[in-house]
């Protein structure tokens, strides 16, 4: 059983940054898949960025691609979303979430995840 926390969330104006983290505990994490989805009020919960611990390889969903970036440090079993020139759509509730094994192509889909945080929210203003 995998538990996780995310925490870092809070109020920026736009144009500003925010690093999220998201604590693992229950297992290692290698060779799981890891993400970052965001669900904003009336909206579906749509993925952001994704991990996979076993290669390193990541995803970006378009929305966010140079901008935020998504990183692991295994000694600390953390999962991070680093976000940057953050903007009002960017506002939402992140969650984190884990799967066991390589979730490839569709890694930034949420029915491919079976652990999930309780989320952190990130409000932008203009």
């Amino acid at each position: 059983q995998v538990q996780l926390v995310e925490s870092g969330g809070g109020s920026v104006q736009a144009g500003g940054s925010l690093r999220l983290s998201c604590a693992a505990s229950g297992s290692t994490l290698r060779g799981y898949s890891m993400g970052w989805f965001r669900q904003a009020p009336g909206k579906e919960r749509e993925g952001v960025a994704a991990i996979y611990t076993g290669t390193g390889r990541t995803y970006y969903a378009d929305s966010v691609k140079g901008r935020f970036t998504i990183s692991r440090d295994s000694a600390k079993n953390t999962l991070y979303l680093q976000m940057n020139s953050l903007k009002p759509d960017d506002t939402a509730m992140y969650y984190c979430a884990a799967r066991l094994g390589s979730l490839g192509l569709l890694s930034l889909r949420k029915s491919g995840y079976n652990y999930w945080g309780q989320g952190t929210q990130v409000t932008v203003s203009s």
